[in-house]
């Protein structure tokens, strides 16, 4: 027989087979607060996340704006002086976009004239026949690699551009680059050739075609052919727009040749006044004509 002490069950008290309910604890007085103090409290105590709605939002920092090759290129078109101008050429250039290859190649113009007016004659007629790459206006193309050549003194490289020119260029510019030829063949004394180029330009000129007429007499006097009614041609020049302008150069010459000295101190004085005071690019392009009219204004009798 086992001891009572050995058996759990002889010290449970009465009742002790059945699971007696655990008392429920005693509440606080705060815990005893009617339920709409409860509330107003939790009312007075406003959440975080009132408390983010409330706060003013903050701002992002803005995204920097895209660089747009369109901008950089009015920036470039507005540019005061060569150095901005490739400045910003060079930004649109560099843009990480895809250009479409019309603004390309107007940015690229802009930096071979930046390049052209600061005398940096192989970067300029570098970037120009970059720029025919693209076949964007490749006449216009043409005759920017032709000056920066004739600048450097290579005057086949500059007559083979032209000759591109006129071959390929709209019919509304042909006329322009067989002139061009024309005149880069005059200054080199190549007269025969400039001639021929010349004629050309006359047949097809439209407005401008006093200036071509003019130039070409100015070619066959050079290479001592006879030339009628220069004073016709003068007369028909110098009430055309071309006259105000190159123009007046052609118009000293054949006043030389017409025995008329005191129109051409006064047209080659225009001339040389007129471009070297004007931009750059045009006093450099222009530099033989301008000296090519101050040894004929030294030869003239002095007032």
């Amino acid at each position: 027989m086992s001891k009572a002490k050995d058996n759990p069950a002889s010290f449970a008290p009465a009742g002790a087979g059945k699971t007696a309910k655990p008392k429920a604890p005693r509440r606080t007085s705060r815990e005893r607060a009617p339920k709409a103090d409860i509330a107003a409290a939790v009312a007075k105590e406003p959440s975080a996340r009132r408390e983010r709605a409330k706060a003013p939002a903050k701002k992002r920092p803005a995204r920097p704006k895209s660089v747009l090759a369109e901008d950089m290129l009015r920036r470039a078109l507005e540019a005061p002086t060569p150095r901005s101008r490739a400045l910003w050429a060079r930004r649109g250039l560099a843009t990480r976009a895809q250009l479409d290859r019309t603004t390309q190649a107007m940015l690229l113009r802009q930096l071979y004239l930046a390049y052209y007016e600061e005398g940096r004659f192989p970067q300029a007629a570098a970037i120009a026949e970059q720029a025919l790459t693209l076949d964007v206006l490749p006449d216009v193309a043409h005759q920017d690699a032709a000056r920066a050549k004739q600048a450097l003194g290579d005057v086949e490289g500059a007559a083979a551009h032209l000759r591109l020119a006129a071959r390929i260029g709209p019919a509304s510019r042909k006329a322009f680059h067989y002139w061009t030829l024309g005149s880069l063949f005059y200054l080199h004394h190549r007269f025969a050739e400039a001639i021929a180029a010349m004629s050309r330009a006359a047949r097809w000129g439209t407005t401008d075609k006093p200036l071509y007429q003019g130039h070409l007499a100015l070619s066959r006097l050079a290479l001592g052919q006879d030339v009628d009614g220069i004073g016709d041609l003068i007369e028909r020049l110098a009430v055309a727009p071309a006259g105000n302008g190159y123009g007046r150069f052609v118009l000293g010459l054949l006043a030389l040749h017409a025995g008329r000295p005191d129109d051409a101190r006064r047209w080659l004085e225009a001339f040389v006044e007129r471009t070297t005071s004007g931009r750059r690019a045009a006093a450099i392009a222009l530099r033989d004509e301008v000296e090519a009219a101050r040894q004929a204004l030294a030869r003239l009798p002095a007032d």
